[in-house]
């Protein structure tokens, strides 16, 4: 499982559902949901 930051929970959790994407100036990087409020969580780099 991947680990980000949930602004809303101020804390470090593991997403739920993540997805590889890249954003539009090519980096890679990481987007799901947090489990616990459900807030969109997003981390830059391979993950």
């Amino acid at each position: 499982m991947t680990t980000g930051y949930c602004v809303k929970c101020r804390a470090k959790r593991e997403m739920k559902d993540p997805k590889s994407i890249t954003m539009k100036n090519g980096r890679p990087a990481t987007r799901g949901t947090c489990p616990t409020c459900g807030t969109k969580m997003f981390r830059i780099g391979k993950g």
